[in-house]
């Protein structure tokens, strides 16, 4: 039994396509929007870590600096 390929229907601006029906240069239109979507999310969530590791250091940094300043109070 043959499978029947699914259409793929991608939306812009509430209007639906047939990426099936694009043109060459089209797809590769989409390709670079897909692909800049995927590094984008990627990014971001390198940037969310990116922050949380800065965040720490920062604490720990003043830890230090707090405990250096005890020391010289005592």
């Amino acid at each position: 039994m043959a499978k029947t390929k699914q259409p793929q229907i991608v939306t812009i601006d509430n209007v639906e396509y047939n990426i099936d029906d694009f043109t060459e240069e089209q797809g590769l239109l989409f390709n670079h929007c897909v692909d800049l979507d995927r590094k984008i999310a990627s990014t971001t969530f390198q940037l969310q870590q990116l922050t949380v590791g800065k965040d720490s250091f920062i604490k720990l940094l003043k830890e230090k600096l707090e405990a250096t300043d005890a020391e010289i109070v005592a």
